[in-house]
């Protein structure tokens, strides 16, 4: 499925599958409600290899599944809203994406199983009791976002040798993004660099958050959050506006402008997630199913940011990069 043609009909199914579809549909299909805590421009690398996955399954979207999608648009207030949407359209599973949208739907239901395709850190923030024994309704992939914090930072010092200055921006509303500011924060004080940390709760906090980087730092890293990748288009421009190189934790930045991204690959945590859907779908229970860990990392660069800057991108980084947009 091509990226543009998801999007293109995510669109349309979110408008009108509820009403229409169930109208044709003699008989009751599986069913899974997706909540996406960005736009569907976001999860367009993601979804598409879920909904394959479940194909492979056997679970064939309108014929055998039937998929409803709603999006938060980085509006975390609208989580309860969908989560209290599918509990009443009695979904056979809510699949979630990111810790917010899983805690409004485990606030929302404690007999629904819940499936995360990717969440920060699912045992500290509480969503599961541990990785091997979950517990309760939820279960699924973690992101391990705050391990790979210190592996973001040795790439940023890779590229810039001279950083002494790092800004660090946070939604500070989000539990796993505070998460990994806490773990960026200590890790720079461990190498040496000085940390300015910026919160942001609304996307009109983006823009000043800037004027407190002015003239202080070399670097920004942005913690990951739905926030964030919402408002992505945003933070690169103002940036690249204050010449400084980024780190985010996921593609959908890079694509926009960013400089470097360095994450568990995305596209693999969600074809991961449908073999939870389908164990679930087949008569397991979420307590019985641990939660799993990535295998797949994915480093990208943006080389014509990196030009716009004036950096240098080594051959031998460029070697272990997995994906370089130009």
């Amino acid at each position: 499925m091509q990226r543009r043609e998801f999007i293109t009909l995510i669109a349309g199914a979110a408008a009108a599958w509820p009403l229409n579809t169930r109208a044709q549909q003699p008989v009751k299909l599986a069913s899974i409600g997706y909540m996406g805590p960005n736009t569907p421009s976001v999860d367009s690398y993601r979804l598409p290899a879920f909904i394959q996955r479940l194909r492979e399954l056997g679970w064939i979207e309108g014929r055998t599944v039937a998929i409803e999608y709603r999006w938060a648009e980085g509006r975390s207030e609208r989580l309860a809203e969908i989560a209290a949407e599918f509990v009443k359209r009695r979904v056979d599973v809510i699949v979630t994406a990111g810790t917010l949208p899983t805690a409004a739907a485990k606030q929302a239901t404690s007999t629904i199983p819940i499936v995360f395709a990717a969440v920060g850190d699912p045992v500290g923030t509480g969503l599961v009791a541990s990785l091997a024994r979950p517990g309760g309704n939820v279960t699924g992939m973690s992101l391990q976002q705050t391990d790979s914090a210190g592996k973001r930072l040795e790439l940023l010092r890779e590229v810039i040798p001279g950083l002494r200055h790092l800004a660090i921006m946070v939604n500070g509303s989000n539990p796993t993004a505070v998460l990994e500011m806490r773990e960026v924060q200590a890790i720079a004080h461990t190498v040496g660099l000085e940390a300015v940390t910026s919160e942001i709760r609304r996307p009109e906090d983006i823009v000043p958050a800037f004027d407190l980087f002015k003239d202080r730092v070399e670097a920004l890293y942005v913690c990951n959050d739905p926030l964030a990748a919402t408002n992505r288009v945003r933070i690169n421009t103002s940036a690249l506006d204050a010449r400084l190189p980024t780190m985010f934790g996921g593609r959908e930045y890079i694509e926009m402008g960013g400089l470097m991204s360095y994450s568990a690959s995305f596209p693999d945590l969600f074809r991961r997630a449908a073999d939870f859907v389908d164990e679930i779908f087949r008569g397991a229970k979420p307590a019985d199913l641990p939660v799993q860990q990535p295998t797949k990392f994915e480093l990208v660069v943006n080389l014509k940011t990196a030009k716009a800057l004036g950096l240098e991108i080594s051959p031998t980084l460029l070697a272990r990069v997995d994906e370089v947009i130009e």
